[in-house]
């Protein structure tokens, strides 16, 4: 049997991260006078100089769960994976969304799926607590074949409790928090493998209710919105959001390593894909979370108190002094 990647799917995270250092390469000009940006470009949101405050903008799409939603028919939660994908970048640094901006662009309107998408939008500004305060529409016939959806979010904090990793050290504890499911990553090798094994259509069945593979994979992504609950009570050292890439996100934290010893229980999802497409463990966990979808980074000691916060929070590995990214031993590379 043929093994799935996701190179194999058409998405290549290591061209796609020598294309992106490509780009950044040459975005050197920075503003002068008031105002001025803080962060370097690459961590999850760019951080803008605002007094004793900090200003912050994120942005980011649903992907290829786009294609999901049009062959399901159902465009109801993809708006809170565009929230939630903008927001949960703002959280890691214990930065406070305030605001959201939405651009669809589409080959033809519908106003159907317009309310839709608004449905859910509306319901990730909610769980959020954030306003959506504009957005844009384009009908691009031509050049967009389908619809896309992409957001930006605005987020605010005092200059003091941005988290930025620069406090992690070796000793530190790393405590995963579970993710709703496949959330927004991977959706394209996800798609492959569900059209080369039974479609969209078979049941699970058992522990998922009767729900459809693709219902399963429509599960919108988790909002990460205790996190600011927990940096008010506990010294937060860094934190994760795992996305596109999976595990490989904490490189973006430290010079330091991440040894996850006691991972997550993966969802039954993420079974049923790696042994439908004969996928390797590496392969998975440098593609999808894995059901994991964010961790916190705290020193000893203040496991209890993360979990008190956060119920279903669990230890799961902690910080070395190596740089690199070791699951159970394995080291997880790029490709």
């Amino acid at each position: 049997m043929s093994e799935f990647t996701y190179r194999g799917a058409g998405v290549d995270i290591d061209l796609e991260r020598i294309a992106i250092e490509a780009l950044l390469q040459k975005l050197t000009f920075r503003r002068s006078g008031t105002f001025a940006m803080l962060s370097e470009i690459g961590h999850y949101s760019g951080l803008i100089d605002f007094g004793e405050k900090v200003l912050a903008l994120t942005t980011d799409g649903v992907g290829t769960k786009m294609l999901l939603a049009e062959r399901m028919q159902n465009y109801r939660t993809i708006g809170i994976d565009c929230i939630a994908m903008n927001v949960n970048d703002l959280y890691v640094m214990n930065l406070e969304p305030v605001a959201f901006v939405d651009y669809i662009a589409c080959d033809s309107l519908s106003p159907e799926i317009m309310a839709q998408i608004g449905e859910g939008l509306n319901e990730g500004a909610r769980q959020a607590n954030v306003s959506i305060v504009g957005g844009e529409t384009a009908t691009l016939r031509g050049m967009v074949n389908g619809l896309d959806l992409a957001g930006a979010a605005l987020g605010v904090q005092e200059k003091r409790k941005v988290v930025t990793g620069d406090r992690i050290a070796p000793g530190d504890l790393i405590l995963g928090v579970p993710s709703s499911g496949i959330h927004s990553n991977g959706l394209t090798l996800a798609r492959r493998i569900a059209e080369a094994h039974g479609g969209y259509g078979q049941t699970l069945g058992g522990a998922h209710g009767g729900l459809t593979l693709g219902e399963e994979l429509l599960k919108p992504t988790r909002i990460y919105r205790e996190a600011l609950r927990v940096c008010e009570k506990i010294p937060v050292h860094g934190m994760c959001h795992i996305t596109g890439g999976g595990l490989l996100n904490f490189l973006r934290l430290s010079k330091y390593g991440f040894e996850i010893d006691e991972p997550l229980e993966p969802q039954f999802i993420f079974h049923w894909l790696q042994q439908a497409g004969n996928v390797s463990d590496g392969e998975m966990y440098r593609t999808f979370n894995m059901g994991m979808g964010f961790a916190f980074i705290v020193p000893g000691g203040y496991e209890d108190e993360v979990m008190q916060l956060v119920p279903d929070a669990k230890a799961v590995g902690k910080v070395v002094e190596r740089h690199g990214v070791w699951l159970q031993g394995m080291e997880v590379r790029w490709g």
